[in-house]
């Protein structure tokens, strides 16, 4: 969305380049594959018609490089008709956007990605619409419209209606341009029913049964039970999700839905219990990995992933479409770009890399004034060039304000996927490199988390188990070399031999010791024999 916005347990033991453009192997992927999701802001990742605006034939395009580097789901942020850029704040959202393309052309890219073994997931925010809306339209217009109480209102009299989060009744964009916006009223059943034929809708579009052309699960944009804290439109759990939810698995009882819970430091304990949703977002652990602290690292891994209840998981990610890219927080220091990557890839549930993250992208949030311009930092073009411009470059922002003006895009700066990809020592080959070792490693994809307690304050290590089988992964986070020791005295798994899967350092386990020496930001992991 657009926003202004203890359990501790002791356990041890490419083809080349051919006119500038990549061409990557176009074998389908095998079901079973361990899932990474790829989180997409589509207008920015790949033009196909050479209009300057990402769309749905461009990400088909490159489903191939989406699968050589190595994941296996792709989530869109909204595809729905807005007057926004982002594409929350829908104006209809049964209609493709026509930026984007057609209706045909998403059958088309959701048929791609399930012939290819992969999933796709779809952002859906239907709490808020604008003013060019039918229900915002109708209700304003006509005080006999069956869309009265589709939104609500600010006045008893019914002729303000009520606005978003914040209380914002208008929004200005990039362009220039302001539309109003407005909350749906989401008690009223009518909506409710509304959203549960909306969201049938784009999990079987031709109601086949089939699904081979919906999507695998949404993602529930700014969910929440009491919605803007407003006391208004309270007990949404109750009273709208879970009914919404059920309705839908109905149809497909495997289709999967992940919440994004509007409290960012939040466990989302109440949206598996109360919301019925399948997964929520990590941001608590998020935010611990952006910090480089040990102790908030662990603390916030053992309750989001040591307290999981069955059956459910956690996003675990280190960037989205809301946040400032992590290249940022790390002050473009490549070693911290891949401590951050190997921590969101290696701790558990599922992880998500936002576009761009595997090359080390940068930007945030700035202060251009009001609009939502303020974004376009952090939801760049993708870099698919040296020299940043070429075939397929999703520039649609291009000469529009001051985001352009202090673009992040530079040429020959080594941050492209040209440049990287040739490069072993990139950082787009580290997360390739990665991607495939957590492939071949059960308990790095499926297997229990648990923290494991060492003697340095800025090393960070644990283990993930499943089964017979173990790995250890320790992150120096510092920038100093560090002499660890671990504690392997905790039950039930006996020191055995180490093999090295990532890193360059060979550890021992004397007794209940397992000691290694980690040069500086060193990141090194073992399976255990």
């Amino acid at each position: 969305m657009f926003k202004f916005k203890a359990f501790l347990f002791w356990l041890c033991c490419s083809a080349p380049f051919l006119a500038g453009a990549q061409v990557h192997s176009q074998q389908p992927s095998s079901p079973s594959r361990p899932e990474i999701i790829y989180h997409v802001f589509e207008r920015s990742f790949y033009d196909s018609n050479g209009d300057g605006i990402g769309d749905l034939n461009g990400l088909r395009e490159k489903l191939g490089y989406l699968q050589h580097l190595g994941v296996t789901s792709i989530l869109m942020v909204p595809i729905y008709q807005s007057d926004f850029y982002h594409n929350y704040f829908g104006k209809d959202f049964e209609k493709v956007d026509p930026a984007f393309g057609t209706m045909a052309d998403y059958v088309a890219l959701v048929k791609a990605v399930h012939a290819r073994g992969m999933k796709i997931y779809m952002d859906m925010e239907t709490q808020y619409v604008t003013g060019d809306n039918p229900w915002y339209r109708d209700a304003t217009s006509d005080p006999h419209s069956p869309y009265r109480d589709y939104i609500l209102w600010a006045d008893s009299s019914q002729n303000k209606p009520a606005g978003i989060i914040y209380n914002m009744t208008r929004i200005r964009s990039y362009d220039g341009t302001s539309q109003a916006v407005a909350t749906a009223n989401l008690l009223n059943p009518k909506v409710l029913q509304y959203n549960i034929q909306l969201f049938r809708f784009w999990e079987d579009p031709n109601h086949d049964g089939k699904f081979d052309d919906g999507v695998d699960g949404f993602r529930l944009d700014h969910m929440m039970d009491d919605l803007d804290h407003k006391g208004i439109l309270t007990h949404l759990f109750q009273r709208f999700w879970t009914p919404l939810i059920l309705a839908v698995k109905k149809v497909n009882p495997k289709v999967i839905f992940i919440a994004e819970q509007a409290n960012w430091g939040d466990f989302g304990s109440e949206y598996f219990r109360e919301g019925h949703v399948d997964r929520v977002f990590d941001f608590r652990l998020r935010f611990a990995i952006a910090a480089f602290n040990k102790k908030q690292i662990g603390l916030m891994a053992d309750s989001t992933l040591g307290l999981m209840p069955p059956g459910h998981q956690q996003i675990v990610f280190i960037e989205n479409h809301d946040l400032p890219r992590f290249a940022s927080v790390a002050g473009l220091n490549k070693s911290k770009e891949e401590i951050g990557g190997a921590l969101g890839l290696l701790m558990g549930g599922v992880p998500s890399i936002y576009y761009g993250q595997e090359l080390g992208m940068y930007g945030g949030f700035e202060h251009f004034g009001n609009t939502d311009g303020n974004d376009i930092p952090k939801r760049e073009a993708f870099e698919w060039f040296r020299a940043d411009t070429g075939r397929g470059m999703a520039l649609w922002y291009k000469d529009t304000g001051p985001w352009w003006d202090s673009t992040h895009l530079v040429p020959n700066d080594g941050i492209s996927l040209q440049e990287e990809e040739p490069d072993p020592s990139s950082l787009w080959n580290f997360y390739h490199t990665l991607i495939g070792i957590r492939e071949t490693q059960p308990p790095l994809y499926k297997g229990h988390y648990f923290t494991l307690p060492n003697d340095q304050d800025s090393v960070f290590s644990f283990l993930r188990v499943t089964g017979d089988q173990e790995d250890i992964v320790m992150v120096n986070l510092s920038g100093s070399p560090k002499a660890v020791q671990a504690d392997c005295s905790g039950p039930g798994i006996k020191p055995r031999t180490l093999h090295l899967l990532f890193g360059h350092q060979q550890a021992a386990i004397q007794g209940a010791n397992f000691t290694v020496t980690l040069p500086a930001y060193a990141i090194d992991l073992w399976k255990v024999n």
